[in-house]
């Protein structure tokens, strides 16, 4: 194998170009006679827009254009949820939630801009509105017939009454997470350009041909009429997956002013156009045998949606899939309210099911006086607990066992201990992911000289494609990776699929591969040199002149395939934290993580991405939460100041995070499976059992701040 190949520690590809800015974002993009666009929001949570008046702003210098909705031509619907919302901006007088675009300022500078938004007065006619709710589930709903309702409201295995009758034991615990924002260094942006027909966009974004498809939709234009080009994406969990108002605002701005357009999305629009994590209120009822073997599992969630459009967030899958229990039921709920509609955010689904599902696990050992790993290991899931399928592969058991060794786990004290001023408590939980696959292409050009070009329509969001399809290239060919280049973010190339789900490296990383063989066979049919695997680039160069071609192209693709077997990943976490109990602050003083994720391509910036998720989960279970004023119904703190959030100082540098030695050839030929998001998940519910080893104090509702802990 190439020692630059998967399975090494390769640095990131792309390193050099981010640390030194010459990798250009979406807002350092520019065109030719480009106009700057800046949105106006509404102030009001809900009402009608009665007028508009701009004059002050049309008598700023430089400003060409104050557009409302009755300059905003009518638009197609897209298919929801490759749109955010099923909802189209500025196509009528409406307004559902504060900060709802109502008008768009153009002009020829950005400062320009921004002083005549300021400037815009709207007439508007304000109406009651719906506010946020509070951590209850007051006003819950059934979720409407939509694009996001796509693992239904309920489903039930087994009898649920019966086993819960004949339990021994019983917990039932309610636990709330707050809305949170995704906060990307990048803020959202996009640049449209219109040019014979053709609409070339450059954008922030997690899904380039997504966006493809709804500017296809929402102008009746043929794919082949719309280029979108994304070379760089800086930070997105989940906030840049679909499209949202500016991203359809953009091109039509574009239309009507005969310009380029740029529309770059300040921090506060930020919370109030772009998505979030939404409130979620869980309530998790278990029974067991006194031996703490489960009988029954229910698992109800409720999470806060728009007046619109009903997003769920399916936090109950992590109960049909985590514990073997012969009766389970779940159903999901929506709260509807005048705000801005929610999104995924890193470690959805599961990640969100597992704070109430681990919190109630340990409550549940606790009630039983049973070791948290034991009362799991009781109710491991052989199979899928809901469908009986067996597992595409699954080492849970040796994450636990580990995790445990290397943290020490069994010989926690069942008392906490102090450290100076400092009460210390250790806790854990259980970490999943559901493995998300989409199909790819890609297409690897050979150079006379033997090098190799890679080219893929995916994007890059910072999470490190570009290292990984080098790697994968060289280990076909025996290159090393200055010998290769990749081409990605732009629709002119093979089609590939989104960026989320922990999905990129085994969809479009198995393209790649696929791609690298076929030009090799190629060239082994054109040369008649009877090449070896893997076999660089002198030997290649040399069979390239005599095939006599100055290139050769390779196609590669993936579809995912329907399997009989269930594909997820596992692992374990454990943490310890310091309590200061004259003060209520919490600080994590280690961490560890064992994780059963399939093939590790590269060790170095796997690990990257779990201690990212380590942290994300710190930072979720302890600072971060997304306050919304009930009066006003807007969202408070619409920047960074008034946001908490992990920094050096919080963050211990004893994280110890490993992966079992795996395989799994049914998730992809590559033997791997997603891991940008599992090490998010987990965190928050073993930081809560420490909470509690700590200060005896079961809290349900995060994020853990000194006011619930003194």
């Amino acid at each position: 194998m190439n020692s630059a190949g998967s399975g090494t520690g390769l640095p990131r590809q792309d390193g050099f170009a981010k640390v030194t800015g010459t990798a250009l974002y979406t807002a350092d993009h520019v065109a030719e006679g480009m106009l700057y666009g800046v949105l106006v929001g509404a102030s009001v949570p809900a009402g009608r827009v009665r007028g508009i008046d701009a004059d002050d702003a049309l008598a700023v210098p430089g400003v060409s254009h104050v557009l409302t909705h009755a300059e905003i031509p009518k638009l197609g619907v897209p298919p929801v949820p490759v749109a955010g919302s099923s909802r189209m901006p500025m196509q009528d007088d409406e307004i559902h939630y504060e900060g709802e675009p109502i008008a768009i300022v153009l002009a020829q500078t950005l400062e320009a801009a921004e002083y005549a938004a300021s400037l815009v007065r709207a007439d508007i006619e304000s109406k009651p509105f719906v506010a946020h709710p509070g951590g209850e589930r007051a006003g819950a709903v059934v979720p409407r017939e939509s694009g996001y309702l796509s693992h239904g409201t309920d489903a039930e295995k087994g009898d649920v009454e019966g086993a819960v009758a004949g339990a021994q034991a019983r917990h039932t615990g309610t636990y709330v997470q707050p809305s949170r924002h995704h906060n990307p260094m990048e803020p959202s942006a996009t640049l449209a350009e219109w040019r014979d027909g053709t609409l070339t966009v450059v954008d922030s974004t997690q899904w380039s041909y997504g966006v493809r498809m709804v500017m296809c939709a929402l102008f009746d234009l043929a794919p082949e009429q719309v280029r979108v080009r994304s070379p760089h994406t800086g930070g997105a969990f989940g906030a840049k997956s679909v499209v949202w108002p500016h991203e359809m605002l953009a091109p039509v701005a574009a239309r009507i002013s005969g310009h380029p357009v740029r529309i770059a999305l300040s921090r506060a629009q930020m919370y109030s156009i772009i998505p979030y994590q939404p409130q979620m209120v869980q309530t998790v009822s278990l029974a067991a045998s006194d031996s703490g073997r489960l009988a029954a599992i229910e698992h109800e969630s409720v999470n806060v949606t728009s007046v619109d459009d009903d997003f769920v967030e399916y936090a109950t899958l992590a109960s049909r899939t985590m514990y073997a229990a012969p009766a389970i039921r779940v159903s999901q709920r929506v709260q509807r309210a005048n705000i801005n509609l929610g999104t995924a955010m890193r470690a959805p689904l599961e990640g969100t099911g597992l704070w109430a599902l681990g919190s109630a696990m340990n409550e549940l050992a606790a009630q039983l006086q049973i070791d948290p790993i034991d009362l799991r290991l009781a109710n491991h899931a052989d199979v899928h607990p809901f469908t009986g399928r067996p597992w595409s592969s699954k080492k849970l058991r040796e994450c636990y066992e580990q995790g445990a060794r290397a943290f020490g786990w069994r010989r926690r004290p069942n008392k906490p201990e102090r450290d100076g001023p400092w009460v210390v408590g250790q806790g854990m939980a259980d970490c999943a992911m559901g493995t998300i696959r989409f199909g790819a292409g890609a297409q690897v050009r050979l150079l006379a000289d033997g090098r190799a070009v890679i080219q893929s329509g995916t994007q890059d969001i910072g999470t490190g494609i570009v290292t990984i399809m080098t790697q994968i290239a060289c280990d076909v060919l025996g290159l090393t990776p200055d010998q290769v280049r990749c081409e990605i973010g732009d629709t002119n190339l093979p089609e590939a699929g989104p960026t989320f789900g922990s999905s990129s490296t085994m969809g479009v990383g198995a393209a790649v591969m696929s791609a690298a063989k076929d030009v090799l066979a190629k060239l082994r049919e054109r040369s008649g040199h009877p090449l070896e695997e893997a076999p660089g680039a002198d030997a290649m160069a040399t069979a390239m002149q005599a095939a006599g071609a100055q290139e050769l192209v390779g196609a590669g693709s993936f579809t995912p395939q329907d399997t009989e077997y269930a594909l997820h990943t596992f692992g374990a976490v454990f943490v310890e934290i310091g309590f200061d109990p004259d003060l209520g602050i919490l600080r994590l003083r280690r961490a560890v993580g064992r994780y059963s994720v399939g093939r590790i391509l590269n060790p170095r910036t796997a690990r990257a991405q779990i201690l990212g998720g380590i942290v994300w989960g710190w930072g979720k279970a302890t600072m971060e939460a997304s306050r919304h004023e009930e009066h006003l119904g807007r969202w408070l703190s619409k920047d960074l100041a008034g946001v908490a959030l992990p920094v050096n100082a919080d963050i211990p540098s004893d994280i110890d995070v490993a992966f079992i030695d795996e395989v799994d050839e049914h998730a992809s030929p590559i033997g791997g499976k997603g891991i940008g998001e599992i090490g998010a998940t987990g965190v928050d519910a073993a930081v809560a059992d420490a909470v509690f080893h700590a200060t005896g104090r079961r809290i349900r509702e995060l994020p853990i701040t000194p006011d619930k802990l003194v």
